[in-house]
């Protein structure tokens, strides 16, 4: 059973950077790609960012395009989600998820392992 530990969330100002990382533990096998999606108070679950694990292509939402960058290890089975310029409105927890077959990097029902999540607060 694949095992995803996010680590990294907290407090922050506006304009402040915070690194997340997700260690994957129990993997018998290569994933197709691992992914960070956030959920904010009221609102669905939405895709952030993405990264192919075989070549390292990595997908954006356009809200976060520019600021975010996803980043893997694959020798520690590990991805970091780098933010910069942080909004209040990135304001959520933060959850990576890995996929283990073909599909849509945003599509959250097609990712087969999630991480407990981590908050991000940013204050204005």
């Amino acid at each position: 059973q694949v095992q995803l530990v996010e680590s990294g969330g907290g407090l922050v100002q506006a304009g402040d950077s915070l690194r997340l990382a997700c260690a994957a533990s129990g993997r018998t096998f290569s994933s197709y790609s691992m992914g960070w999606f956030r959920q904010a108070p009221g609102k669905e679950r939405e895709f952030v960012t993405a990264v192919h694990w075989a070549d390292g292509r990595t997908y954006y939402a356009d809200v976060v395009k520019g600021r975010f960058t996803i980043s893997r290890d694959i020798a520690k089975n590990t991805v970091y989600l780098q933010m910069n310029s942080l909004k209040p409105e990135d304001t959520a927890v933060y959850y990576c998820a890995d996929r283990l077959h073909i599909g849509a990097f945003t599509d959250d029902s097609g990712y087969d392992y999630w991480g407990q999540g981590t908050q991000v607060t940013v204050s204005s």
